[in-house]
């Protein structure tokens, strides 16, 4: 059996057959690192239990350590006997799991979880991710996983293997290669402290939905320092190329990433037809391009078309908000 170093000059490339996820799951048991699809973007897993394969999750990304993880989960049952829970988080977890909703909510004591996989935070964010090959790799290794975005710290997110082995290729064990992620943006958090929801990060399940399940949020999602949660640092997602958001039209000097119709001559449109579930599933691997193609040309920057700010829409503009940031 292979040496699970995160530093190895290899990335094994597995498939989502019954094979592979055993590999997987041997992988992650041994305490090695393997990215695997969801479906919102590519984690990378490790054993959440486990301090040395979680501080190999923070070495391989370049990672804050004071920035947590979330833990994934087979199923519900799973997951809370981890933390505590009250009613309104079990009615959400009811609602929305499997699915690309994160709650966040008190550590039990002595729950056996590596303090930093938490970032040493009384909270925990947990998942029961719907993804088939995501929750037969869950299943069979049959233990919490810690699974933040298989990416570098702070660039644009995975929803292709392929993207995982561009940053991550040589700092992993290996990647299960699943296909494109269905929903392409991050789950929803959402804390449930008092009583009632929060949002703390837009995600894949917008903020209507949870509304309509939880009655009146308390006050939403901002950019903090210091992230209680994933997502939350004011740059993130960040290309090498400059955007300028709610471009009507680009500048000579510059790429087009248009949204809807009437955008003829633009490079990349996130969605002809104006489809927001399809603008957020094209948004990563859209980004990705489109930088790569401003790098290659030469170009200054890339002018990226408004997004209505409803919806899906909210945590698309507040993505590209953070991809704009420049510290």
């Amino acid at each position: 059996m292979r040496n699970f170093e995160v530093q190895s000059p290899w990335t094994d490339i597995l498939q989502p057959d019954d094979e592979g996820i055993a590999r997987a799951a041997e992988i992650l048991d041994a305490g090695g690192i393997v990215a695997f699809p969801t479906e919102t973007v590519y984690g990378l897993g490790g054993d959440a239990r486990n301090s040395t394969a979680v501080r190999r999750i923070y070495e391989a990304k370049g990672r804050p350590e004071h920035n947590p993880l979330i833990i994934h989960f087979a199923d519900a049952d799973s997951a809370m006997k981890y933390v505590d829970v009250n009613p309104l988080a079990s009615e959400l977890a009811s609602e929305f799991w499997p699915g690309p909703l994160t709650l966040v909510l008190p550590i039990l004591l002595d729950s056996g979880l590596s303090p930093a996989a938490s970032a040493k935070y009384p909270t925990l964010g947990v998942r029961v991710p719907s993804d088939s090959v995501a929750m037969r790799l869950l299943g069979t290794f049959a233990g919490p996983v810690a699974a933040p975005s298989a990416n570098r710290s702070g660039a644009v997110s995975p929803t292709e293997a392929s993207h995982v082995l561009a940053d991550l290729s040589g700092r992993i064990n290996a990647v299960i290669d699943g296909g494109p992620c269905r929903h392409g943006i991050e789950s929803t958090i959402v804390s449930t402290q008092g009583g009632r929801a929060k949002v703390l990060r837009h995600g894949a399940i917008p903020e209507e939905s949870i509304i309509a399940r939880s009655g009146q949020l308390r006050n939403s999602a901002s950019a903090d320092s210091v992230p209680v949660t994933p997502g939350q640092m004011a740059s993130h997602y960040a290309p090498r190329s400059q955007l300028r958001l709610n471009a009507a039209k680009p500048n000579p000097s510059e790429l087009w990433l248009a949204f809807g119709p009437g955008c003829d001559g633009a490079e990349y449109n996130l969605s002809d037809s104006g489809n927001l579930a399809e603008a957020a599933a094209n948004l990563f691997a859209l980004l990705r391009s489109i930088d790569e193609d401003a790098v290659r040309l030469g170009k200054g920057a890339v002018a990226v078309s408004p997004i209505p700010p409803n919806g899906l829409g909210v945590a698309i503009n507040d993505r590209l908000s953070r991809a704009a940031h420049s510290e």
